[in-house]
């Protein structure tokens, strides 16, 4: 008889495990929210009689650092598009100004080309680019970042005006929490997607059409039962399976796979163990508010310095750098207007040009939470429940699916062979 599977959420990892098991077994797929996707959205949106779609979410891929992913998408026909990944940083206290895409943009203030205090700046890139991967020669988590830029002597420019603010665009992290991020952790996703050099990274990657374009291809390939605007209330174990407990109804399944945060995930188990409760209770979730507009005074004043990716240092440094992502550039679109999507600084919008807004949630990395990561064979599979979820990693798509690879392989899915693999994939 075919196992009957529960898998609760539908975001990367929720997508991924559905598709993978349905091949074999009875899936339900549950999902609180009316759409499937998690943090791949994708809106609608009509400017000057032109429609785009334009992601808010999941965003960016590229092929030899998301090989499943990419794996995935050649395997349902996703087709994808090249893009950019240019960065800015714009300060409010400094009206400092650049991107690091070419030397023009470098220097598009051209001030900066006898500023030492810029030229500081870029000395300490270089140098960090080549002190910084000693860090994974040693064991153990190792310094903070700000432990480390401290210890190494690093520049508060370079610091305050690159690093933590490229940091926190890349983590949706506030600037103080980058800086307790775990420096061999931080280093080891630089050293993987090649970030510490200057040139030959990988080209990057979008899903021509909008993200949820994958979504819809899923769900044309899979078979698996849906069940949107049903959240679960209670997970229970038992001797012969877990019970999954919904508004009004209480269904019996032969194995759970719980494709929600960490932190969702503990909640929803009425019968949570001792290790459960350490492990997931120490990878800690963060909100941000999210706002898709058309209000370009958020990018930087510099035309030449407007990026795919935009960092804003702001005036009082007990505030958080933000970042607003130019869609027109990331996306390819042709639009009348600058489509941007701007986390946590909603009040520096024009509320008349705002189009959409969301409310997204992260995850928070910390010495505690990389080593909860390390002892995830500890509560999988046990007692018929399984965690799939990007937090296992990094925090990104492929981190997600990988997860929901390794749950479908330990219940007999094998897919795909053992050998691809994101080279660094655990930290």
């Amino acid at each position: 008889m075919s196992l009957r599977i529960a898998i609760v959420g539908s975001g990367i990892a929720g997508l991924a495990c559905a598709w993978l098991l349905s091949q074999r077994y009875q899936v339900t797929l549950f999902e609180a929210d009316d759409r499937l996707g998690g943090h791949t959205h994708t809106h609608d949106i009509e400017l000057s009689g032109r429609r785009h779609a334009v992601d808010t979410g999941f965003i960016v891929h590229n092929r030899p650092h998301y090989p499943l992913l990419s794996r995935m998408f050649d395997e349902l026909g996703v087709a994808t598009a090249p893009t950019t990944m240019s960065f800015s940083v714009h300060s409010a206290a400094s009206g400092l100004e650049y991107n690091a895409t070419s030397l023009d943009a470098l220097f598009c203030q051209r001030r900066n080309l006898v500023s030492p205090r810029f030229l500081g700046m870029v000395r300490d890139i270089f140098r960090f680019y080549r002190i910084a991967p000693r860090l994974l020669e040693g064991d153990g988590p190792g310094p903070t970042l700000g432990e480390y830029l401290e210890r190494h002597r690093f520049g508060a420019v370079f610091r305050d005006e690159h690093l933590v603010p490229m940091a926190s665009a890349l983590w949706s992290s506030p600037s103080w929490q980058v800086l307790e991020f775990p420096a061999r952790y931080l280093v080891q996703f630089m050293h993987n997607h090649r970030m510490l050099q200057a040139g030959g990274r990988p080209p990057w990657r979008v899903v021509a059409g909008g993200s949820a374009r994958y979504v819809q291809a899923l769900q044309r390939n899979w078979n698996a039962t849906v069940r949107l605007s049903t959240p679960v209330r209670a997970v229970h174990r038992h001797a012969q399976g877990v019970t999954v407990h919904t508004d009004g109804a209480n269904e019996p399944f032969d194995h759970a796979v719980l494709a929600c945060h960490s932190d969702q995930a503990l909640a929803l188990l009425a019968d949570a163990d001792a290790r459960e409760t350490d492990i997931l209770g120490a990878i800690l979730y963060q909100d941000n508010d999210v706002v898709l507009h058309t209000d370009a005074r958020v990018l930087p004043r510099n035309r030449k310095a407007w990026a795919a990716w935009n960092a804003h240092v702001p005036r009082d440094p007990a505030d958080a750098c933000t970042v607003s992502y130019c869609m027109n550039l990331l996306q390819g679109l042709d639009a009348a207007e600058p489509l941007v999507v701007t986390l946590n600084r909603t009040g520096a919008i024009d509320p008349a040009r705002i189009l959409r807004r969301m409310h997204y949630r992260h995850p928070v990395y910390s010495a505690a939470s990389v080593a909860a990561q390390a002892r995830r064979a500890q509560i999988q599979g046990q007692r018929r429940t399984w965690f799939a979820g990007a937090y296992w990693g990094w925090g990104f798509h492929e981190d997600g699916m990988r997860s929901a690879v390794d749950v479908a392989q330990a219940l007999g899915v094998a897919w795909p062979a053992a050998s691809v693999a994101m080279e660094g994939a655990q930290p």
